[in-house]
């Protein structure tokens, strides 16, 4: 009985049918990786993997800015209230309804007919931030009307005190709502961030509302609305980073085209506004000015930002195909 010799089969097999290990064999694998080409997004017919967001950002972005500014303000006008800062108070309920009435402005014509707003109100759906973004802006702008039209007119005192700390107790879910309404979306970029978005925003927005008080309010005042800059800022700048390490590509929007642009300049003027108007603007109303519109410009750089950068994510199938395959890679293989 005759058989074959191994060795002889080795010898006479093709080259690149050899089985090789160790060392070599690992270069001839990565050598083989080398040579596969990158992977490209695309999808039929080069249409987006998801529809592009119809808003509009000249309605949505100032939507989501003005929003969170009219929550922070009125939760800084309850306390100037009622801490005796009648300057403060004043201008923060007049600046709360003003940025109120221009968020939910924007928002309908963004909608385009009244009508769809109040059409929302007509059932409560506790899982659609839609729903609950919609009351709470019904429970909060009457109060915030009334708290500023009661201390212009000096008209019922009482009940303009009770509306005030009323839209100071709604203010913060104004600030903050509008963040889960962006993440509860198939946007990669909106979505993925879910998790520290809210603190973003209403980091944003505290930062806002600083700027906004060192405008209105003398030096004497304004002791709140600068540490309103610095607490706010600080918790926006630092929500931000930690939000764009976590969320790996689908943070590469916030740093790339229109929306990096608005990202780095939300950086520099929250950082100016900290600086300048809250600690640098102590005592010259002049400098607190400055410091004011730095934080006020960089709170609405951050929203505007954002919105872009989900623009942009949507418009690229990498940010959605790429983490589905790394999830499924992941199933595949647990280890």
């Amino acid at each position: 009985m005759t058989g074959i010799d191994p060795r002889a089969a080795d010898a006479t097999a093709p080259p690149e049918r050899e089985a090789m290990t160790g060392a070599r064999g690992r270069r001839r694998r990565k050598a083989e990786q080398a040579m596969v080409p990158d992977a490209k997004f695309g999808s039929y017919y080069g249409k987006p993997v998801l529809n592009k967001p119809t808003w509009a950002a000249a309605d949505i972005a100032s939507y989501l800015f003005l929003g969170g500014l009219a929550g922070a303000s009125s939760v800084m006008a309850a306390g100037a209230d009622l801490t005796g800062r009648r300057a403060l108070a004043r201008g923060c309920k007049a600046g709360a309804l003003v940025a109120v009435s221009g968020s939910l402005y924007a928002l309908i014509h963004d909608l385009g007919r009244p009508m769809r707003f109040v059409n929302m109100l007509r059932t409560v759906k506790p899982s659609s931030p839609m729903s609950v973004g919609s009351w709470i802006l019904a429970g909060y702008g009457p109060q915030a009307g009334i708290a500023a039209l009661t201390e212009v007119t000096g008209l019922l005192p009482g009940i303009g005190r009770a509306a005030t700390i009323g839209a100071g107790m709604f203010g913060p879910a104004v600030a903050a709502y509008t963040a889960p309404l962006m993440a509860d979306t198939a946007v990669p970029t909106w979505h993925d961030g879910y998790r520290e978005l809210p603190f973003v925003f209403a980091g944003s927005a505290a930062s806002a509302a600083g700027g906004w008080g060192l405008l209105i309010a003398p030096p004497g005042e304004a002791a709140p609305a600068r540490k309103a800059t610095i607490v706010g800022g600080a918790l926006e700048l630092g929500a931000t980073s930690l939000m764009e390490r976590r969320m790996g590509l689908s943070a590469e929007p916030l740093r790339q085209g229109t929306a990096g642009k608005l990202m780095r300049a939300a950086k520099g003027l929250t950082v100016a506004g900290a600086v300048v108007g809250g600690v640098l603007g102590r005592k010259s109303r002049a400098v607190a000015a400055v410091g004011g519109l730095a934080s006020l410009a960089g709170a609405a750089c951050t929203r505007f930002g954002f919105f872009h950068a989900g623009v942009a994510s949507a418009e690229d199938p990498k940010y959605t195909v790429r983490p589905q395959r790394e999830r499924l890679e992941r199933e595949r293989d647990p280890a």
